[in-house]
């Protein structure tokens, strides 16, 4: 606008000064009337110039006011959007680099606690191996030890359980290698985000420290073009937010994860415990009964060699008896035949006679009385010492069950860490199962 006034004002004083030479020229040529037309006009001429130059001085100080004005409130609005942008920017940062140290702080919690479940996964293959073992050293009773009792059912159990608890930590361990990738995502568009808003607020600062007075301003080619790939302000508020979304529900839902990870370890150590407290009890039971039964048949084993040595003295005395009752037999019918030789009429069957053939029928038939009681003995102290052996079978396949039990008992020992660490002796473990500790005066 100035520029155009001003070379409109040039061709005006170009114009007059070429009307001020053409009078002076018509001047020298006419009279004295024209001459005073001539200063008439050239008083007008001036006049006309200077209102004109005061209406155009007047509204270049009103154009210049007018625009020093606009442009200085134009800089200062546009240093207070500047202003209020770079404090938008550094909130936005401020609240994404927190979210940031989260989600490494949880990124690092995780990791830890993926390190902690996998050592505990570690650490259950010993507990798998004494299992393993126990089933193994069990399966090797011999005879009718051999069964399908309650310490293997809950041994077989306590492998089962292992396992699961195994197979429930290995799929966990996916998870979290999975809940790890995805946090490695959100954390690289976060970070992503942070740098681009840090580099936003630098240039953004510098921008609002730059005046009219700086060295490094100068025209710039195409300054009013808008990049391809620019978005509106709802659009990067928008992303903001999305950010800030997948951030805390990644926040929200590992944390509940790892709550969850440490809700299984736990749960596992504590299943896995209390099975094994009912395996050792159930080994503990099935010892106390074979200790029973190997007691009992050892109370049956010396009651059957008592029977038997009384057995084989009462054989003894049935064939001393026997062979007493032969020679008897032997003395009657050797009477009878003597008196068979009587003379004549002296051969008659008196008393005698009768006698004689009663004590022989008699003798003959006590004699067959005492063969079969003898046989029956020895019949009987055979089926004892047929029992007897068994009896012994029975009570070295039942010492050699118990001893297996015991191995696997005092094997399972190791098992036990802290609280549950066996005490040195039955009476200190009395002492703790009835909770008697209070009750009993400390020594002096």
């Amino acid at each position: 606008m100035k520029r155009l006034l001003f070379y409109l004002l040039r061709m005006q004083n170009i114009f007059l000064d070429n009307k001020i030479i053409f009078l002076h020229f018509l001047n020298t040529q006419k009279g004295l009337a024209d001459w005073y037309a001539r200063q008439w006009e050239l008083q007008q001429g001036a006049d006309t110039r200077s209102a004109e130059a005061f209406e155009l001085r007047n509204s270049g100080k009103i154009v210049q006011s007018e625009t020093m004005v606009k442009t200085i409130w134009d800089t200062y609005m546009n240093n207070a959007r500047l202003a209020d942008r770079t404090t938008e920017l550094s909130r936005w940062r401020e609240l994404l680099h927190n979210l940031l140290g989260k989600l490494v702080s949880e990124i690092q919690f995780l990791q830890d606690e993926k390190s902690d479940a996998e050592k505990e996964l570690e650490i259950l293959n010993y507990p798998l191996q004494v299992t393993a073992e126990c089933i193994s050293m069990r399966d090797c009773r011999r005879g009718t030890e051999l069964t399908y009792d309650e310490a293997d059912t809950e041994l077989k159990k306590e492998l089962c359980v292992i396992e699961n608890v195994k197979q429930l930590l290995t799929d966990r361990f996916q998870d979290a290698w999975e809940k790890l990738n995805r946090l490695e995502a959100v954390k690289y568009k976060v970070q992503l985000d942070v740098d681009d808003k840090d580099e936003t607020i630098k240039i953004d600062t510098d921008n609002l420290n730059l005046d009219r007075t700086c060295a490094n301003i100068s025209y710039k080619p195409n300054a009013l073009k808008t990049s391809k790939v620019a978005i509106s302000y709802e659009a990067w508020l928008e992303h903001c937010q999305h950010i800030k979304v997948l951030a805390d529900n990644e926040l929200s839902d590992t944390y509940s994860f790892r709550e969850s990870m440490n809700v299984i370890r736990e749960r596992a150590r504590n299943d896995i415990k209390a099975q094994q407290d009912v395996t050792d009890f159930s080994l503990r039971k099935r010892i106390y009964q074979t200790q029973k039964a190997r007691n009992e048949l050892q109370w049956q084993k010396l009651k059957i060699q008592k029977e038997m040595e009384i057995m084989q003295k009462e054989i003894v005395r049935l064939e001393d008896a026997l062979i007493h009752k032969s020679d008897a037999i032997k003395c009657a019918e050797t009477r009878l035949e003597n008196r068979t030789y009587r003379p004549g009429f002296e051969l008659c069957r008196d008393e005698a006679d009768l006698g004689l053939k009663d004590e022989v029928l008699q003798l003959r038939q006590t004699e067959k009385d005492l063969k079969k009681i003898t046989e029956n003995s020895k019949e009987a102290y055979n089926n004892l010492e047929s029992l007897l052996l068994q009896i012994e079978r029975n009570l070295d396949d039942k010492q050699h069950s118990l001893a297996t039990d015991v191995m696997c008992l005092d094997m399972r020992a190791t098992l036990k860490t802290g609280d549950r660490t066996r005490l040195p002796n039955e009476t200190d473990r009395n002492i703790v199962l009835t909770r008697m500790e209070k009750e009993i005066p400390l020594e002096l």
